[in-house]
């Protein structure tokens, strides 16, 4: 039976939080089913300033962080938001290291699991012209959400993108989405080749796959 994924995206003040940058807002979208069930978003206080550059990206400014709730509020309420669901993000790395490091400086753990939407594009999608978010949204023709590079529009077209890539491992190969373990199948299948993740895990023999697939993809 599915049970929800929950696809998250941070807006921060820099690259990685080992040089100092903090999340400036949040947003998580469940997905359960194959489709949106339920969605958090809030912008935080973290007490830094954002830069110029940021604040161009993102359109978030000083102004908007001052007076939002503080960091460590926030996070406790994203936490209680995913509770022990798995995440999910594009480009995983990043948001997982503001998931973790926000999460510990507001005194609450972070066991939850991460699957990459970008290397599992890789896989799935190497006739795309790229990888990044925006670019398979227009690939796939998946509807607008807003303004890119806010957190609660990046995780919704994330989330459409995940449903598509679950649609499409269940059509052409018949892999279940069974929630937590679709969710496992999906790093294995980031991580290996696809023909021997389509051996374990596809109903379908992986040489009945759609045109445009390249079976021997490797993850760059």
């Amino acid at each position: 039976m599915p049970t929800p994924i929950a696809v998250i995206d941070f807006e921060t003040t820099g690259s990685t939080p080992a040089q100092g940058a903090r999340a400036t807002e949040v947003a998580i979208v469940l997905v359960e089913g194959g489709r949106v069930v339920d969605q958090f978003q809030s912008l935080m206080n973290a007490g830094v300033r954002i830069p110029p550059f940021i604040t161009q990206l993102t359109g978030i400014t000083n102004a908007m962080v001052a007076d939002a709730p503080p960091a460590a509020e926030v996070m406790a309420q994203a936490r209680r938001f995913v509770g022990d669901t798995p995440l999910v993000a594009h480009n995983a790395p990043f948001d997982r290291g503001f998931w973790q490091a926000e999460l510990v400086r507001a005194g609450c753990d972070a066991p939850q699991p991460f699957a990459c939407t970008v290397r599992l594009a890789r896989r799935l999608y190497p006739e795309a012209p790229n990888h990044q978010l925006g670019t398979l949204a227009r690939f796939h023709q998946l509807p607008s959400a807003g303004r890119a590079h806010r957190a609660l529009a990046d995780a919704q077209v994330t989330a459409a993108l995940l449903l598509r890539m679950q649609q499409d491992l269940a059509e052409r190969w018949g892999v279940a989405n069974t929630g937590h373990g679709f969710l496992m199948a999906l790093q294995e299948c980031a991580r290996a080749r696809l023909p021997d993740f389509l051996r374990k895990h596809a109903a379908r023999p992986p040489g009945l796959q759609a045109p445009g697939v390249r079976s021997g993809a490797i993850c760059r």
